[in-house]
């Protein structure tokens, strides 16, 4: 049973570099959980450019097992523009372009076209890692990352451990290199450190869509290759003792129409959402009502904490075996 509704407001004023000034309340009405019971690690991975038309049609063994055995949608919805850097800042901000203000490839945290509605420590507007450090400091937070522009839509000093591969980025060749060091050590870090979250993002299947087109056998070989480095983690988490107490999340960016994305089809803003592990309800489909960024509300509703006034995501609770 749920703990009665709680007020806890703490408002921090932040002065940026443009000088505007906001204030920043955490949870005004948010019912107070203490998590999905027998759950201490999160292990997300996302791959750029993953859409339901590869999942269908490409040999995922190991995606299909996680739907099978968990909760999965492929209708979620990505935020417009269907580009990488709206998608994954919502993905971890629990809020769309409107409210964070990544509205492009081009953004960064010193030149942007939308005033975020909030800043946290950093000025950056608060991402799901700032949330769980900041209750929960005790926890320990990871980072895996192959596209060099993820790494800046976080604050890095509330992560534990950064990673990117320091290899040639020139060819789609390249980017397969890239994505498999990305999983490889990100399965020794959770071999080594059995990380509470870890967040992976693998770029190469995106590299596949451009060059060759969505729909590609090209494109639904490199999805077959995603599953597979999937898989290779799976591995990583039963090897690390900590399966049994784990919760693995799969999706996507965006998806793609042919060489490209970024405009408004479905093609481009569908996208995969699938969730396996303790207290996940086995082979139940979400339906079409989740969003890219309630993502980080239900890594939020996992761990128990409270999420801020500026989030406008939604924790997807019936995606558990019951209510908590």
């Amino acid at each position: 049973m749920e703990k009665p509704v709680q007020r806890i407001l703490f408002t921090i004023f932040i002065i940026a570099a443009g000088q505007w000034a906001v204030s920043y309340t955490v949870d005004q009405n948010i019912h107070q959980h203490d998590g999905v019971a027998g759950v201490d690690h999160v292990i997300f991975i996302g791959v750029d450019a993953l859409s339901p038309d590869g999942i269908r049609n490409a040999h995922t063994p190991n995606i299909d097992y996680l739907m099978q055995n968990g909760a999965y949608t492929l209708a979620a919805r990505a935020v417009m523009p269907t580009n990488s850097s709206p998608n994954w800042a919502s993905m971890i901000m629990g809020a769309g372009p409107e409210q964070h203000g990544v509205t492009s490839n081009s953004w960064e945290q010193d030149d942007y076209q939308v005033t975020p509605t909030a800043a946290g420590p950093g000025g950056f507007f608060p991402t799901i890692f700032y949330i769980m450090k900041s209750q929960r400091p005790e926890l320990k937070l990871a980072s895996y990352y192959d596209w060099p522009g993820f790494g800046r839509l976080f604050e890095h000093d509330f992560v534990d451990a950064v990673y990117m591969p320091d290899l040639p980025r020139e060819t789609t060749e390249d980017r397969v290199l890239w994505a498999e060091d990305t999983i490889r050590a990100a399965n020794e870090h959770i071999r080594a450190e059995r990380p509470n979250f870890l967040f992976i993002q693998l770029d190469h299947v995106d590299h596949f869509g451009h060059r060759f087109s969505h729909g590609s056998v090209e494109y639904y070989n490199s999805v077959q290759h995603a599953d597979s480095l999937i898989g290779t983690a799976l591995i990583a988490i039963e090897q690390s003792g900590i399966k049994n107490r784990t919760i693995v999340m799969i999706s996507s960016d965006h998806g793609g129409i042919g060489t490209g994305h970024g405009g408004a089809t479905d093609e481009e803003i569908l996208i995969p959402w699938i969730i396996y592990g303790a207290g996940v309800a086995a082979d139940k489909d979400l339906g079409p009502f989740i969003n890219t960024y309630d993502t980080a509300a239900t890594i939020a509703y996992i761990f128990g904490l409270q999420q801020p006034d500026a989030w406008i995501a939604r924790p997807v609770r019936h995606a558990f075996s019951r209510a908590y």
